[in-house]
């Protein structure tokens, strides 16, 4: 670990040419280092929330004319002095600063160290310091919520209460261990089996939406499958609205995946155009269609396309039995119905999956993507919902759950110090979420993963 005791400084804007780049400053010298720089105002005089302009100098030498944005403590991101520089966004004038604030006391900072002191002094909990990287990272309207919610705390907080509720039997449990010769019991069981079960209920509940979750942080996986001229690409195309992928009547003409992002209602899916399925006639061709299936495999949302002027019943059944994966949602699309007359889209599988289009025409494209919303979604995500998205939280919510069912079977048959054992257990494994549990290899290995100057 670093000594969080020195002034860290990094560039927090993107590094490249632009306009105007902002150079952060963190620790008990920042403002007096940013002063011995800045020609203008007195910095250390300035109350915080301030703005002062003036210039960057390095002796007699001008570097450039800038904004100076002061944060006194503990009114800071980090809780501690922050200066925050805007300066053009030069990279010769931005490293030229930064090497200046070095020269005078600073020290570069390491990825994520800024938020890390910001944990560290109390200021976010650990959960909620992983949010931000997730904020940074969010890349459709659902993830920057999901992220935004967990930054604000609902996560955290819903936590906190499962914890104090255990802390309070686990110390009377606690008490007990006292009195053990005197055979007295402090903790109503019956209570406790009704608090373990409710508790139980929350954290089976926070696992179980890890998978839609993650989905929403990562986009879901959406393989476009069927036979060779089914219309899988001009469907692609259809929804993205591009000429995205080649269009050909000669079979085969996808023999690679193609993969794009498609937004829907906030939620990007990753839609994967992929080879038609049929027996190859060649290498090349085998590749694909084995690549097709690996893909379907892997997918959360498998939009199977197929010709409803050509395919027969027995060839369709047979499909959808052969595509079905355990864990794999499927929509079936009838495609070319601007081929059809009106008797034979009457005969077509008419169910909740099934929908009619004609990809080429542009029919019935935005039910689709309605369909697609909601086959991978299945009126899950609702505005205050706190949704699992990282695979560390989803692992001590398992180890919690391990834990609380032990103390479930154990009720009637163990003594009191084997209960609090496996309280602790849990206490131990939900403080690992929230940082209340700390290892330094844990704090290394999640805020190495942030950028310099967050």
């Amino acid at each position: 670990m670093t000594n969080h005791e020195e002034t860290i400084v990094a560039l927090a804007t993107p590094a490249g040419i632009g306009a105007i780049g902002v150079i952060r400053l963190s620790g008990p010298d920042a403002i007096a280092i940013a002063n011995k720089v800045f020609k203008g105002k007195d910095l250390t005089e300035q109350t915080s929330h301030t703005i002062h302009f003036g210039s960057i100098v390095d002796g007699d030498m001008l570097l450039d004319e800038v904004l100076v944005s002061l944060f006194v403590e503990p009114r800071s991101y980090t809780r501690e002095n922050v200066v925050e520089i805007s300066c053009h966004g030069s990279n010769y004038i931005i490293e030229s600063i930064i090497k200046l604030l070095i020269k005078n006391g600073a020290r570069s900072a390491k990825a994520g160290e800024f938020t890390l002191r910001a944990f560290l002094n109390g200021q976010l909990d650990l959960s909620q310091a992983e949010a931000v990287a997730d904020l940074i990272a969010s890349n459709s309207k659902a993830s920057q919520q999901v992220a935004l919610q967990q930054l604000r705390g609902g996560f955290s907080n819903q936590l906190q209460t499962l914890r104090e509720q255990l802390v309070q039997f686990a110390s009377l449990i606690e008490l007990e261990l006292d009195f053990a010769e005197e055979d007295v019991e402090f903790a109503n069981r019956d209570q406790l089996k009704k608090l373990i079960n409710d508790i139980l209920r929350v954290i089976t509940a926070l696992i179980q939406s890890f998978e839609l979750g993650n989905a929403i942080k990562n986009g879901i996986n959406t393989v476009i499958a069927g036979r060779p001229n089914a219309g899988k690409s001009t469907l692609l195309n259809a929804l993205l609205n591009e000429e995205r992928a080649i269009v050909s009547h000669i079979p085969g003409t996808t023999r690679d995946t193609i993969e794009e992002v498609l937004n829907i209602n906030g939620i990007n899916f990753r839609l994967i155009d992929t080879a038609g399925i049929r027996e190859a006639t060649d290498a090349i061709e085998k590749i694909g269609v084995e690549r097709t299936m690996e893909k379907i495999s892997t997918s959360s949302l498998l939009v199977y396309v197929y010709d409803a002027e050509r395919i027969t019943l027995a060839e369709l059944n047979a499909d959808l039995e052969n595509l079905q994966k355990p864990g794999v949602t499927m929509l079936i699309v009838a495609n070319k119905s601007d081929l059809l007359t009106e008797e034979q889209i009457l005969a077509l599988p008419h169910t909740e999956s099934a929908i009619i289009i004609s990809a080429k025409e542009k029919q019935h494209i935005d039910e689709l993507k309605n369909k697609i919303y909601h086959a991978a979604i299945k009126n899950e995500l609702e505005g205050n919902d706190i949704l699992v998205t990282n695979i560390r939280h989803l692992e001590a919510l398992q180890k919690t759950e391990e834990s609380l069912i032990r103390v479930l079977d154990g009720m009637e048959t163990v003594t009191s110090d084997f209960l609090s054992m496996d309280i602790k257990q849990a206490l131990h494994y939900l403080g690992e979420i929230t940082g209340a549990v700390t290892t330094d290899d844990l704090l290394d290995n999640i805020f190495s993963k942030f950028c310099i100057g967050k």
